[in-house]
């Protein structure tokens, strides 16, 4: 039922450009046309030199161009030292406090204990004599603080002997690796930049452009190569809006070449959601029928792989709008 709707649809089209003197929507109209890869620059480092020209075949992974790495590698150095102090410090962590370490700080106590002592004599003598009027308040009031400090400081060492004693924390241990893992990440990251400072080939093809020449210096993300892919060419057509329902990826297809007397298979494998003209006003009946929308035809004969690109299409598609059943 659907198929036979369908088939009607069509029908009615076709009559309708026939009854007014319009040309038939198909065959469509187009070009040959590659898959175009573009390589881009990932810094805005001067090109060195260029390893390939326009026309030459490449290979995946085949380097292109490279470009001046000495910013990079004074990174990647940064970032291993970076690194190596990290996992110093991890690894000192992870250890615990040296034996020397505590015997420096259970010498720094027992001196702290021996001022306060003193300090605690001189304070008392000092406050006799200012009971017996042969010292002033200021006298006493200045042994009373070296008093105190010598007290504060003995607080202090008891605490950082303890600390030591006790050993490392589990926090201070994990905010240690955290830094080492942020470190590794810094190295990983530098060492991705230093290699995107050799352009190399995505897909196996041949050089369309080359817009840069050795010397310039190509800002991030400009394009320095295209490169068409060596799959087989399709065919770029355009669809016109009447029969845009109907031309779904999967329809088989007919590709005729110019200057070639066979004929080649095909098949519609994309149809752009969008078309390629709006009008501004609204679209009417009469500005509807304009629009078209591009189609990529995939051409399955083999053969068709030697095929020069640029060449004027048409694409018939056998079928449309006639019933299967």
């Amino acid at each position: 039922m659907i198929r036979a709707s369908r088939a009607g649809f069509v029908a009615g089209i076709l009559a309708l450009t026939a009854c007014g003197g319009s040309e038939s929507p198909l065959p469509l109209v187009g070009t040959l046309e590659r898959d175009r890869v573009e390589i881009t620059a990932e810094a805005r480092e001067i090109i060195l030199e260029l390893h390939v020209r326009e026309g030459d075949p490449v290979a995946i992974g085949q380097p292109l161009a490279t470009q001046d790495d000495r910013l990079a590698r004074a990174r990647l150095s940064r970032s291993l030292g970076e690194r190596r102090r990290a996992a110093a410090r991890v690894a000192e962590l992870e250890r615990g406090p040296r034996a020397e370490d505590i015997d420096e700080a259970r010498a720094r106590l027992a001196g702290a204990r021996a001022r306060r002592t003193g300090e605690e004599a001189e304070y008392r003598r000092i406050e006799s004599l200012e009971q017996r009027q042969l010292a002033s308040a200021g006298e006493r009031d200045a042994a009373r603080a070296r008093r105190d400090s010598a007290a504060a400081e003995v607080a202090q060492a008891a605490a950082a002997l303890e600390s030591l004693e006790q050993g490392t924390t589990a926090e201070e241990l994990d905010q240690a690796r955290a830094d080492l893992e942020r470190a590794e990440a810094d190295v990983a990251l530098n060492r991705i930049a230093l290699e995107r400072l050799t352009l190399r080939a995505t897909r196996p093809g041949v050089v369309d452009s080359v817009p840069y020449k050795a010397g310039s210096r190509p800002n991030a993300g400009s394009v320095v190569f295209v490169i068409l892919a060596d799959t087989a060419p399709y065919a770029r057509a355009f669809v016109p809006q009447p029969i845009r329902a109907l031309v779904v990826p999967g329809h088989p297809a007919t590709i005729t070449v110019d200057g070639v007397a066979t004929a080649f298979r095909g098949r519609v494998r994309h149809v752009a959601a969008e078309p390629v003209f709006t009008p501004y006003l609204a679209l009417t009946e009469r500005d509807r029928s304009r629009l078209a929308y591009v189609a990529e035809i995939e051409l399955l004969d083999p053969s068709a792989s030697e095929l020069p690109l640029g060449l004027p299409v048409e694409v018939d598609l056998p079928g449309l709008g006639e019933d299967p059943g």
